[in-house]
């Protein structure tokens, strides 16, 4: 049981591979883009599950993987561990006409496609992700990053895969409180263009969180496809691209502003911004309110957080998120740009958005 979608950048186009088992047939998937020595890159948590049998898959298929195995956690996507990965790789003997495995979540998947993009000038890679967040979000669309002292993903580059695998199988290895954070990322895809998708979440997210692989498929597949349309048409972030950001703006500050920490995961950061984006567009009149109160039933019917006071520990000062607003990358002429909303499905950007209304917002 699986589904292909198409991600269409003319010669750097690749394919989108979802469904149960696939780690198993990994090595038949990559063998028409690899040879010789195909480097995998994991973490310790996601090796002593799913390492070995990736590892098997390409040795059936005639390829000779190399695993590197790294810690897990955001800590690991710096510059030293990217300076860490890129000497392990060349000591490796990785070739400029070779491929690399990025086995795991966002993490893995970003620190080892920035590595591949800069290596020898470009290495093709490939994507395995673990994560629902990576299967949904991260691991399509080519954004590769590091974090820095200053904020998250802000030295990268987009640099696209040869393919992408996601086995929603995998998915029932997660914790659950990491699942939910990851289902937050395809809740966004209804929210900020397909209120259809939308509607069918509400009738079937908790059967996807509980395991009903047909849900989970169907999910992955229609969220990768909705984000495989909108790189088509923007692959670098001049347009419409940017509405896959909406709820990070507010959920980067929030994460920022925690401390990185256990307290506040990506997904639930995400889950919280795009609850204060629809609050906020209702604010400022342009959503009706019951849309935003849709969203958060939604978001806390399904165990994720709605607001900043569902975060635990003391709450993260108004002053402190607009300082890491305004240091966010997508940020322009001094301006903060968000993704608002005129109603589940209508996101848009815009950076005309009266402080005191935000300020009102980030404060209830």
């Amino acid at each position: 049981m699986s589904e292909r979608v198409s991600v269409k950048l003319d010669k750097r186009s690749y394919d989108i591979h979802v469904g149960t088992g696939l780690l198993a047939q990994s090595g038949a998937l990559l063998a028409p883009f690899a040879r010789g020595l195909v480097p995998v890159v994991t973490d310790k948590n996601v090796a002593a599950i799913h390492l070995q049998t990736v590892l098997a898959s390409l040795t059936a298929a005639g390829l000779t993987p190399r695993e590197i195995v790294l810690d897990p956690g955001e800590g690991t996507k710096s510059f030293a561990g990217l300076e860490k990965l890129t000497a392990t790789l060349l000591e490796m003997g990785v070739e400029r006409s070779g491929m690399i495995v990025a086995l795991g979540g966002g993490v893995i998947g970003d620190l080892t496609g920035f590595a591949a993009g800069v290596l020898k000038r470009g290495i093709d890679f490939a994507q395995i992700p673990t994560t629902l967040l990576a299967q949904v979000d991260s691991s399509v669309g080519g954004k590769t990053a590091i974090n820095t002292r200053q904020g998250k993903n802000l030295v990268g580059l987009f640099y696209q895969p040869r393919v992408v695998i996601a086995d929603t199988a995998a998915l029932s290895t997660l914790p659950a409180r990491e699942l939910r954070a990851g289902y937050a990322e395809v809740v966004k895809y209804g929210a900020l263009g397909d209120v259809d998708f939308f509607t069918w979440l509400e009738k079937n997210g908790t059967k996807l969180l509980e395991g009903d692989e047909a849900s989970r498929i169907r999910a992955v597949a229609h969220s990768c496809q909705m984000k495989a349309d909108i790189v088509a048409r923007d692959e670098r972030e001049a347009g419409d691209r940017a509405l896959l950001n909406l709820g990070h703006t507010f959920g980067h500050a929030l994460e920022a502003a925690t401390g990185y920490s256990d307290r506040l995961l990506h997904g639930e950061g995400v889950a919280i911004g795009m609850a204060l984006a629809l609050r906020l567009s209702a604010r400022l009149d342009l959503c009706p309110q019951a849309d935003a109160a849709r969203l958060e039933a939604h978001l806390r019917q399904t165990g994720l957080p709605a607001a900043i006071s569902d975060i635990p520990g003391p709450r993260p000062s108004t002053a402190l998120l607009l300082e890491h607003m305004a240091h966010d990358k997508k940020a322009s002429g001094g301006k903060v740009t968000f993704v608002l909303a005129r109603g589940l499905g209508k996101a848009f950007t815009t950076a005309d958005v009266p402080e005191n209304v935000l300020v009102a917002c980030l404060t209830a």
